[in-house]
């Protein structure tokens, strides 16, 4: 009896030993909460909806799972080179950057604040514009080719001419264009 209570009593420590390391100040294993898809639904203030990824060069969203560019690159693109220089971009020293859907880059809006771009309160990022940034969704018509684009300044979702050059601000996760 004496011997089943010793091996007993052994093999609850020995199964317990990894939950005592955890709780000695080892690194803890991720929590359930870091595999939860984030929900469009939720409303996050600023300082609890940014943080900064990938050595500080980006974005992660909680609200919505994507990383943005932390500081997107001020110089104007027509649509084509837009994409272009999106897929090519290597930053964090990642690849796997693209042109967001006009739904992923309106999510940065907050109509409500009244400072020079339209996002919200306290958010990371920096060299954003007050103007037109490219979306990679079509915008459907016959003539000309249109594609969907924000003015940051005034949080206006509009068509613009692929003639044209607007601002470009990179993004990596979600399903992107290519897949719907």
């Amino acid at each position: 009896m004496k011997r089943v209570f010793i091996m007993i009593i052994a093999l609850m420590f020995l199964l317990c030993f990894p939950l005592l390391s955890f709780a000695a100040g080892k690194p803890q294993p991720p929590s359930s909460e870091a595999f939860i898809p984030p929900a469009w639904s939720q409303k996050l203030p600023a300082a609890d909806r940014f943080v900064l990824v990938l050595d500080g060069v980006a974005v992660l969203d909680k609200e919505t799972g994507l990383v943005w560019e932390r500081s997107p690159d001020a110089t104007l693109m027509e649509w084509f080179s837009a994409t272009i220089y999106c897929y090519k971009k290597d930053l964090g020293v990642r690849k796997g950057w693209r042109l967001p859907t006009i739904e992923e880059l309106a999510s940065l809006v907050d109509t409500s604040v009244s400072t020079r771009t339209k996002l919200p309160s306290g958010h990371p990022f920096t060299n954003e514009q007050s103007d037109w940034y490219w979306s990679s969704t079509n915008y459907p018509t016959n003539s000309n080719p249109f594609s969907w684009g924000v003015n940051m300044g005034d949080g206006v979702v509009d068509n613009l001419s692929r003639m044209y050059t607007y601002h470009v601000w990179c993004v990596r996760g979600g399903k992107g264009y290519d897949g719907y």
